[in-house]
């Protein structure tokens, strides 16, 4: 961990010395210091992971995306090309799936929206239609990418993976899984910034399941101090993963609770963003986590704040 590192707040949680605590987004600002944004996942793919498609359609999309920004969340993630191996998909046909759905969100809401892409001529078009971030699952592996987020003034999402994108890569090892993925990560950072980005444009995320396993995820959980101590605001990527559903034994569609709980002991151990399905069930953990933080209010204060403790009405 190095010098931009933070004690455990007297909360139990860990509090990160970040080395840029405000972020601006286009026109909303994060305070990182006090602030955790929800990030909505929004697939554009005919075979997509979590939801098998159904926001395929241009329409079901846009309306999907909407939907999260009135259930709650602070950024759209918009992808129309997987990380998980598989047939490459031509940069014009992810353009055309997710350029379309950005222009139209963008139309209609000042939500930070990110392109989860690793073609530097999707983020190109992506950023031109209205996104302010690149989510680069790839870690930077194409370095063309840093140039084309540098000339946007866009912010860079930089991911700890070890494949080429859409190819196999067979029981990933580590002699210390963390250890390894924040080294990973302190050079992506270097090279982004040699390469034109500011250091208060860059988030890092370490990539839960992306080649590693259930064992491998679930450690990063536990010492998610040490990648959010590396000083960048730190995205946890955990939602409806595998790491969860071979933990609890569960099927991707009975994996919400384990999502939130591993949502939250990220958050605690200082994540800022956190990419997540359920978007309603996450804002109402984050809102809780954000109160017991000392972060937010309650929505209202009630119960026994009287002479007399009135029965509850709602």
């Amino acid at each position: 961990m190095d010098s931009h590192a933070a004690a455990p707040s007297p909360s139990g949680s860990y509090r990160p010395g970040f080395r840029h605590p405000v972020y601006t987004f286009g026109t909303r600002t994060l305070d990182f210091d006090r602030q955790v944004a929800l990030m909505a996942v929004i697939n554009r793919t005919p075979d997509s992971f979590y939801d098998g498609g159904a926001t395929f359609a241009l329409q079901a999309a846009v309306d999907a995306s909407l939907r999260a920004v009135e259930d709650g969340a602070d950024w759209v993630d918009i992808g129309g090309a997987p990380f998980s191996p598989g047939d490459a998909i031509p940069a014009s046909e992810e353009i055309d799936r997710i350029v379309p759905v950005i222009s139209a969100v963008r139309a209609a809401s000042d939500v930070i929206i990110s392109a989860d892409t690793f073609l530097p001529e999707v983020a190109r078009q992506a950023l031109a239609a209205g996104a302010t971030v690149v989510n680069d699952t790839t870690g930077l592996r194409d370095p063309d990418m840093a140039a084309v987020v540098a000339e946007a003034g866009a912010h860079l999402v930089i991911t700890h993976s070890l494949a080429a994108p859409r190819t196999v890569y067979p029981r990933p090892t580590y002699g210390d899984v963390v250890g390894e993925v924040a080294d990973f990560l302190l050079r992506k950072v270097d090279d982004a910034v040699r390469l034109g980005i500011p250091e208060d444009r860059i988030l890092l995320d370490p990539g839960h399941d992306l080649n590693k396993n259930t064992l491998h995820s679930l450690e990063i959980t536990r010492r998610f101090p040490e990648i959010a101590g590396l000083g960048f605001p730190t995205l946890a990527a955990v939602s409806n993963k595998d790491f969860i559903g071979e933990t609890l034994d569960r099927p991707k569609s009975e994996r919400v609770e384990g999502s939130l709980a591993a949502a939250v002991i990220c958050i605690l151990g200082g994540a800022r963003v956190v990419r997540m399905h359920n978007v309603a069930a996450s804002r109402a953990a984050i809102d809780l986590t954000e109160a017991v933080l000392g972060w937010r209010q309650p929505a209202y204060l009630r119960h026994n704040m009287g002479e007399v403790n009135e029965p509850v009405t709602r």
